[in-house]
């Protein structure tokens, strides 16, 4: 039996991904309170089913959110247990909540939606911090991320760890789910090439470019040393999910090339489930 836990802040996208888990054959529960998650998994009807999507948020009450930290280390020692946390940016969520005229779980009279935001942030905190992955959908449509559910949580492959590559630009920030960050700033780069400037390092013109500089291999060299060293230890210590992230200014060139090279290469050793992501090609 393999269950997932879905939680994160409201306005974040845990419908969308209950909805997808559930498109993909898992038996989905939302806003279950925590204290009849055990008597759950005792019933006839759960223990026929091989895969289960719980939602659990702050609409399960304070104390429900405060014991839930010890209460899922419990659960841990008894089954296969994985806890997905979404989140996003405080000013995307009050767009969202804006465009969507909902309430937020928290809202009071007296109490401004972002200081709701804010307090919600608080009470998760402590079940982010145990969390086995994290997903930002601060730049994330619905369709993208029913994709990256589909991706890196639906495996069906023996696959033990899954492994995500995923490029960005820091004009534009950096990734907040990551494992390993890397800057290749300081690589050549090709947006001063007047005719690559407009393609991006998934373009033949652009791979070929960064092909001939002895510096952007060194750096994917380095790059495949480190990580083939470590993935090994990652997946020993029955790690589920990683993610890789490789920053340049713009994420278009230098970061969207080194991303591609390394899933490749990885997709060869066949340790690992690969998934590429070029957040700023997404936008």
């Amino acid at each position: 039996m393999h269950i997932i836990i879905v939680t994160g802040l409201s306005g974040a996208g845990k419908s969308q991904t209950l909805h997808t888990l559930e498109d993909q054959g898992y038996y989905c529960v939302d806003n279950l309170p925590i204290e009849l998650l055990e008597s759950l998994f005792k019933t006839e009807r759960i223990l026929k089913q091989y895969k289960i999507a719980i939602g659990i948020d702050v609409r399960c009450g304070t104390g429900c959110i405060n014991s839930f930290p010890v209460f899922a280390q419990q659960l841990k020692k008894k089954y296969a247990i994985d806890i997905i946390y979404l989140h996003a940016n405080k000013n995307i969520l009050l767009k969202r909540y804006d465009e969507s005229r909902r309430r937020h779980p928290l809202s009071t009279p007296k109490q401004t939606l972002s200081d709701s935001i804010s307090q919600e942030e608080h009470l998760l905190f402590p079940i982010r911090e145990i969390s086995d992955l994290q997903i930002d959908t601060s730049h994330t449509g619905i369709y993208e991320l029913a994709s990256l559910i589909k991706n890196q949580i639906c495996i069906t492959s023996d696959f033990q760890l899954s492994l995500t590559f995923q490029s960005f630009g820091f004009k534009y920030g950096t990734p907040s789910d990551s494992d390993f960050l890397f800057d290749v700033r300081c690589l050549p780069n090709p947006y001063w090439e007047p005719s690559l400037r407009q393609h991006s390092g998934k373009e033949d013109a652009v791979k070929k470019w960064l092909d001939q500089q002895p510096l952007v291999q060194d750096m994917k060299n380095n790059l495949i040393d480190l990580l083939q060293k470590w993935l090994p230890h990652f997946i020993e210590n029955q790690r589920a999910y990683l993610t890789v992230s490789i920053g340049c200014t713009g994420g278009h060139h230098r970061s969207v090339y080194l991303t591609e090279k390394l899933a490749e290469y990885f997709q060869q050793q066949e340790m690992s489930a690969i998934i590429v992501s070029h957040r700023e090609l997404q936008k």
